[in-house]
């Protein structure tokens, strides 16, 4: 069954217990990362780590643990569930306290909860190979996407929708405006430049597409921040999205219509070819 972080431990999956009134579960109080294992070493460890911190700092959510410590947390974890190919979830609430919504007083000594625990996941490799649906969607979300916190119901429906239809995921638009997927930054090429929505408050800044920019001003490849419509998803020579699990993810058809020829376009094979390479550099894998 695998062995699970609670606070500073790793502990047998039995012995692991979260109260009743923690506010994760109450009020998704809380935020969350996913790191991606590969070779039995964790891909851009520090940025999920920063990036988790940066989350909590902008709900006043005291971890209460150095990042260092959480970072040999994280690695002893991976060690002791022998994974391989897969991925470590880890979150932190505010605590369990008695349900209110305003945060807990101080007097009360409620206390930060992290856990965590790792998944065996292999790499999408056809669908890397041969791309994905996707939909259009209203973006439903509230106005904070730069917060990786728990309240995920929008992006549920969102990706539900999506596998009703039959598609991989679900890109958002907030009035025409294309914001990002359900589960991932969103892109479209046209002309040669890459073309994404702005890191702003309305998306999250993955790091995956945090990689991506790097390796496109790297390599010479057209990289432009700015908000592009419906109209411009459909009309593009490319589509693609970027996420942890997905990593580099061609896009083939968009609500039924074929983008491009229908393969995956030249810039995506580029930017897939350096986004392995990068992984290979890191982590001494070859795939």
């Amino acid at each position: 069954m695998g062995k699970i972080i609670l606070g500073d431990q790793i502990l047998d999956r039995p012995d692991v217990h979260i109260d009743l009134e923690d506010r994760g579960y109450q009020f998704g109080d809380g935020v969350y990362e996913v790191i991606r294992v590969y070779g039995g070493k964790l891909f851009t460890m520090k940025e999920h780590i920063d990036r988790l911190f940066a989350s909590a700092k902008k709900i006043k959510l005291d971890i209460s643990m150095a990042p260092e410590q959480m970072q040999k947390l994280v690695e002893d974890l991976v060690k002791e569930n022998k994974v391989d190919f897969g991925s470590v979830y880890m979150q932190v609430t505010r605590g369990a306290a008695p349900r209110t919504h305003m945060f807990p007083k101080p007097a009360s000594n409620t206390k930060a909860v992290f856990t965590a625990y790792t998944n065996v996941v292999p790499r999408p490799a056809s669908q890397l190979e041969n791309g994905v649906e996707a939909i259009t969607a209203e973006d439903i979300r509230w106005l904070r996407c730069d917060i990786k916190s728990l309240n995920l119901l929008p992006n549920v429906l969102a990706k539900q929708e999506a596998a009703d239809a039959g598609c991989f995921e679900a890109i958002l638009h907030r009035s025409g405006i294309v914001t990002e997927g359900s589960s991932s930054n969103a892109y479209i090429v046209k002309n040669g430049e890459v073309i994404t929505h702005p890191a702003d408050h309305l998306i999250l800044n993955g790091i995956t597409r945090q990689v991506l920019v790097k390796l496109c001003k790297e390599n010479g490849i057209p990289f432009v921040e700015k908000e592009f419509e419906l109209k411009d998803l459909q009309n593009a020579d490319e589509v693609f999205i970027t996420s942890t699990t997905s990593e580099v993810m061609p896009v083939i058809k968009v609500d039924g219509k074929t983008v491009g020829d229908g393969t995956p376009g030249k810039i995506t094979r580029k930017l897939q070819e350096l986004f392995e390479a990068k992984i290979n550099r890191e982590i001494m894998v070859n795939f």
